[in-house]
């Protein structure tokens, strides 16, 4: 299993001010959701820097991942990034089991 974890920072009120940034990412969410092979696949602002983006993924395998990363609706949030640029991005890549259940 594939998982991708991280932050994006936005700059100061680019999601308060702009209604097609946020209406974007929740179509690419929900797109995403529906891959063959998405297994989770999460955005959420922090609760403390409503500027930073929390990103949580889990993809059954490297081909489910490298085929969301050229579907259309990648390519549409990819145009909104680029249009209003994060000012910062720390997404990390690992390759891990199911986990356990705790409790």
């Amino acid at each position: 299993m594939i998982q991708i974890n991280g932050t994006i920072r936005l700059a100061p009120g680019t999601i308060a001010n702009a209604g097609d940034t946020l209406e974007t990412i929740k179509t690419m969410v929900a797109a995403s959701r529906a891959e063959d092979g998405c297994l989770d696949y999460t955005f959420a602002q922090d609760l403390s820097d409503p500027d930073v983006l929390i990103v949580y993924e889990r993809w059954r395998d490297r081909d489910a991942l490298a085929a969301h990363g050229s579907s259309p609706h990648m390519a549409a949030f990819r145009k909104v990034l680029a249009a209003n640029p994060p000012v910062s991005s720390n997404l990390r890549i690992y390759e891990t089991d199911e986990g356990q259940p705790i409790g």
